[in-house]
Order: C-alpha cells, then structure tokens, then sequence
C-alpha cells in the first residue's frame, strides 16, 4: 500500500468513557479510513475503543501503523514535536480550513491532528502549529476530520486497500458485494 503525504496521526482528547465511545471510536475509525497512520487517546485507555479500532484493522486491513491510549495528551504532542512532527488542532475558532490547508499539505514533516471532545484546554491552541475550522457552526468533531484528512490527501486516500485485509469491498452500482481476500473464489453476496 502506499503511504499518503504528509504522513498524519490523530490525537483525541477530553475523552469521557461514559459517553463518548461512539463518537471517539467514530474519531478512531475515519482518521484510519481517510489515510492516518497513528491514532492516540489521550489521559484514559478506554479499551472498547480500542478493541473497535482493531477488530476493523483485523477484518479490513492494517491502515493504523501504531494506535495507543493513556498518556497526557501534552506528552503526546511534545513526542510529537520532538521528532519533527507538525501540529494542527480542529476547532471551529481557527484558520478557515480554505486559507489553512495550503500550509498543512507543505508540511514535509508528519502532522499530529488534535480532535477535541470536552472544551479544550488553552494549551492545546497555542502548542498548535495551525488552528484551523472546519466551517464556523458548531457539527460534528468526526465530519470536521473527515473533510480535513479528505481535503488535506485530496481524495486520494478514499479507495486504499490495506494490507491484509480479509475482506474487501466490490464497487457495484446496486446491492452490496464483499470479496473475502483468503478464499479469493469465495464472495459474499449481501
């Protein structure tokens, strides 16, 4: 598979584990499904996530090269910084994503993406390299990463095919046809 550049990894903060595994397992699976490579959750290891996270990796392909949960999410983007790294964080008060998105694809260095649940610490805004918005109404933290990752790769990472993968989709223009990689003569007919 080829790698997409920059290379991008997604940190989610502010998780809480009572209401929000829906929505950072959604965070988890678009940062893999639009070309990530990394994924992070920060200050808590809330397993069901990740357990999601893996379970497609495991069914459709290793997108995500390295996925880990726990540490302080101010650990995380000095890692990040320390070996180079770019940080851009989503939040509907930055730099409109039309304006922002030209520096971000010059990047030649990996881009750390902070997605935010809870209110954002003030830290976060100013550690960023860029603060952009995706819009300027408040929506969905999953569709401002999708548009960004999509924007940021131009649509290039929508078809990849992981490695590894045990089944793969067949475009079809009705109905739904799943190719199961390990028995390439069987298909499954949905």
């Amino acid at each position: 598979m080829a790698r997409l550049e920059p290379e991008t990894g997604v940190l989610r903060i502010g998780h809480r584990p009572e209401r929000d595994k829906r929505v950072t397992t959604h965070v988890a699976l678009v940062a893999r499904a639009f070309g990530a490579s990394y994924f992070f959750l920060s200050d808590v290891c809330d397993l069901s996530v990740m357990r999601s996270l893996f379970s497609v990796e495991d069914r459709w392909g290793r997108g995500i090269k390295h996925a880990s949960c726990g540490l302080d999410y101010m650990e995380y983007i000095a890692n990040w910084k320390s070996v180079g790294g770019k940080v851009v964080h989503l939040t509907m008060y930055g730099e409109l994503l039309n304006r922002a998105i030209e520096e971000a694809q010059s990047y030649r260095k990996p881009i750390l993406i902070v997605v935010g649940a809870e209110k954002v610490p003030r830290e976060v805004y100013e550690v960023a390299d860029l603060n952009v918005s995706v819009g300027n109404q408040p929506h969905s933290e999953v569709a401002a990463l999708a548009i960004f990752l999509d924007r940021l790769y131009n649509g290039e990472e929508l078809y990849i095919e992981y490695e590894g993968a045990k089944a793969v989709i067949e475009p079809t223009r009705t109905g739904k046809k799943v190719r199961l990689v390990e028995e390439s003569e069987n298909e499954l007919q949905v």
